[in-house]
């Protein structure tokens, strides 16, 4: 089936996370995409492990550069510097994450390439901006940090904690690929290229979106809560008999279903309880109700009886119960990529469904050249 983005070229100078994460995401839409890589080294997540793969790759790097070819330059290398300038000037994108003012001094940067390629997209990802914060190291905890997620989680009497994965460079990679497509489609009506910024902690701010709004339109600083929901109640991890049950009760029906299932039907008429306002409110001792009742019985069961009442709850899965979910779904979580060698490599599927131009999964992550292998790879 025809691809998207066939026929776009993406030249990728990031590494890590957020940039390779845009540029697979428009690799596995159809697009070429290849990856400049430093000589010996590569990605720097090349060496991220453990864990590692059947083969011995990073699990790291794998994660986010499918579908991609790779070419070993030397940018300090006047013939090297010359040829990724070259690729630059063919490309309809390029991607970048260096340090604020590197391309420029190499001669790479927007304005230089706009000259000669005025319909480039050219997309840099920072960490604090081009402006005040270029001088600012852009990494993801440090973000988490800095700019408030980590002050929202965690328990309200324990230490601030950062998200179990590197949420903000998913973020940024996210919001880099909807940037792209939209000067895309402005160069496709004009023929115009033009600059995408993206910064690791607007993308934050910008992710916190109710919180966010807590503090900028109602002037209200969120704080730890645990598991529970700053505006909704009960919205929660709840104790059972062998282990925790997730509650997310979102409207008034769902919390008569909810006492319904659990033989309290008195709760619901309980004018403590009888609004989210009120339960938000009494939420202490409704959740000194709801455990008591929670307590007869495993998670499991609960949770069937209350998925089956339409009320949404669920147990608390690992990585690998998370899966096994959506495969029970019929929702394919998992593709398999051709290796060079002949092997396969088992990866997570792009969640975009597309019914005309599908995503597509032509290739492994590429095996980073050497000297003796020649420039290139895929």
């Amino acid at each position: 089936m025809a691809s998207a983005l066939d026929n776009l070229r993406v030249l990728d100078f990031s590494r890590v996370l957020a940039g390779p994460f845009a540029t697979m995401l428009l690799a596995d839409l159809g697009a070429t995409v290849t990856k400049v890589e430093r000589p010996g080294i590569g990605d720097d997540t090349r060496s991220w492990g453990p864990p590692y793969d059947d083969a011995g790759e990073a699990t790291y790097f794998a994660s986010v550069n499918r579908n991609k070819d790779s070419i070993v330059l030397d940018l300090g290398d006047a013939d090297d510097l010359a040829r990724a300038r070259a690729l630059a000037l063919e490309a309809d994108v390029l991607v970048e994450n260096f340090r604020p003012g590197l391309m420029d001094r190499l001669g790479l940067g927007h304005d230089d390439l706009a000259v000669a390629n005025p319909g480039l997209v050219y997309c840099s990802v920072t960490g604090f901006g081009r402006g005040g914060g270029a001088a600012l190291p852009g990494y993801d905890l440090l973000i988490q940090a800095v700019g408030g997620l980590m002050s929202i989680t965690g328990t309200a009497d324990g230490e601030p904690q950062k998200v179990g994965v590197a949420l903000v460079d998913v973020l940024a990679g996210l919001f880099a690929s909807v940037g792209i497509l939209a000067a895309l489609q402005h160069r496709n009506a004009t023929g115009e290229g033009q600059r995408v910024d993206i910064d690791l902690l607007s993308s934050l701010l910008a992710a916190l979106v109710n919180q966010g709004s807590a503090y900028t339109a109602g002037g209200v600083v969120p704080a730890r809560m645990g598991n529970e929901h700053p505006s909704i109640a009960p919205y929660e991890l709840l104790p059972c008999a062998d282990g925790d049950l997730v509650l997310c009760v979102g409207n008034d029906r769902q919390f008569a279903a909810l006492c319904a299932v659990l033989g309290a039907p008195e709760l619901a008429g309980d004018a403590r309880f009888a609004t989210n306002a009120a339960r938000v409110e009494h939420r202490r001792a409704l959740r000194a109700a709801l455990e008591e009742r929670l307590a007869t019985r495993p998670a499991a069961d609960w949770a069937a009886a209350l998925i089956e009442a339409r009320v949404p709850a669920g147990v608390v899965n690992d990585v690998a119960g998370a899966f096994a979910l959506a495969t029970t779904l019929g929702l394919q979580p998992i593709v398999s990529l051709p290796r060079e060698d002949g092997t396969t490599l088992d990866l997570t599927r792009n969640p975009i469904g597309l019914s005309a131009t599908p995503p597509a999964y032509r290739s492994a992550p590429p095996r980073l050249a050497s000297p003796t292998t020649g420039h290139e790879r895929r």
